[in-house]
């Protein structure tokens, strides 16, 4: 399969008469990714230089890291950063999510050729985004400010998040004027507080808490600890070791609105569902990635409950990992470009 399959579909007996849209993706990263292909590890330390201490050889012979071990990863992290983005300050604090960042920037670059397939005018130096739950990395914004000069807003519930995405906002030159992260006051809410009123946005990013509690987020870390060192074994390599099992753990935890929240992620997509609505007339796309694949029916009922208009559901895959991302709206393909129009977001 060499290009995207597309399939359509509407419920004629929906009382909200949702258009469904499904659209299954060639195996990789999306063609404007800047990270497909093997990491070039010569020309990361070029730009950190601190990056070099991390470096091993894999079983091939191949330069790589230690991806258990949390240092090694968020200096690569930061070599990325640094080399495809221009950001020279980033850090996070001990304990925060570190993400990897070519399925992020996979993210963005599929919802950038979403709202690309509006208009081919489309002016992406006019695009609004918001992206919930931003976490102290500040990702998603990075990526949408640097690869297509959108102006990004963040919001999250944690203080700390907060104030170090915007201080990685402002610590950086090529974000000038492109970020600003909010702390959601009331955590129930999603979209409000955050939303104000004569604002508008183009597109909504969202990587959603997945786990239900504490408990079965550990579970899930200690599962991708498991098959790390399944792995690592396989291909002869010395396993993750407990006690420095408590610092690898970090690579793959976070905190708690990171990871989890009362109902997990079905109840999380749920209530972005149907507070959307109240948005309706602000925002053209929202999106949500969906980790659980059970969850991607669940959503796509409670968009129609909502009356949604239109609903995309689109996958992506890197390597073995497979992921989704739902977008929807509330106008129609003839409101949206009355309303691209209106807001002056074409290029004359």
């Amino acid at each position: 399969m060499n290009r995207s399959q597309t399939t359509s579909q509407n419920k004629p007996n929906s009382k909200s008469q949702t258009k469904v849209v499904t659209k299954k993706t060639p195996v990789g990263l999306h063609k404007s990714n800047k990270h497909r292909g093997r990491y070039n590890f010569d020309a990361l330390v070029t730009s950190l230089p601190e990056l070099k201490k991390h470096i091993i050889k894999n079983p091939k012979g191949e330069k790589s890291i230690n991806f258990s071990d949390p240092e090694s990863v968020k200096m690569l992290n930061k070599a990325l950063l640094a080399h495809h983005y221009m950001i020279k300050e980033w850090d996070i604090p001990r304990g925060y999510l570190c993400p990897p960042i070519p399925g992020r920037a996979d993210y963005v670059h599929r919802v950038a050729s979403l709202l690309e397939n509006e208009s081919s005018k489309l002016a992406h130096k006019k695009v609004n985004a918001l992206d919930i739950g931003v976490g102290a990395n500040c990702i998603y914004p990075i990526v949408g400010a640097v690869d297509y000069g959108w102006n990004y807003i963040g919001s999250d519930i944690d203080p700390i998040s907060v104030k170090t995405a915007n201080t990685i906002a402002k610590g950086n030159p090529v974000l000038k004027n492109k970020i600003e992260c909010r702390l959601q006051s009331e955590s129930r809410y999603l979209f409000k507080n955050i939303i104000k009123p004569g604002e508008y946005y183009h597109i909504t990013t969202c990587n959603p808490p997945f786990h239900k509690s504490l408990q079965e987020a550990q579970q899930g870390t200690d599962r991708k600890l498991k098959n790390l060192n399944a792995n690592k074994k396989k291909k002869g390599q010395s396993a993750v070791q407990d006690m420095k099992g408590k610092q690898a753990k970090l690579n793959f935890g976070g905190q708690k609105a990171e990871l989890w929240c009362p109902g997990g992620e079905a109840a999380f997509i749920k209530n972005m569902a149907f507070e959307s609505k109240v948005f309706a007339e602000q925002v053209l796309w929202f999106s949500t990635l969906v980790s659980k694949k059970e969850n991607v029916r669940w959503m796509r009922k409670n968009l129609e409950k909502a009356g949604a208009t239109e609903v995309h559901i689109e996958e992506m895959s890197q390597g073995q990992k497979k992921s989704r991302f739902i977008a929807w709206t509330f106008k129609d393909s003839a409101q949206r470009k009355k309303w691209l129009e209106q807001k002056n977001c074409l290029s004359q």
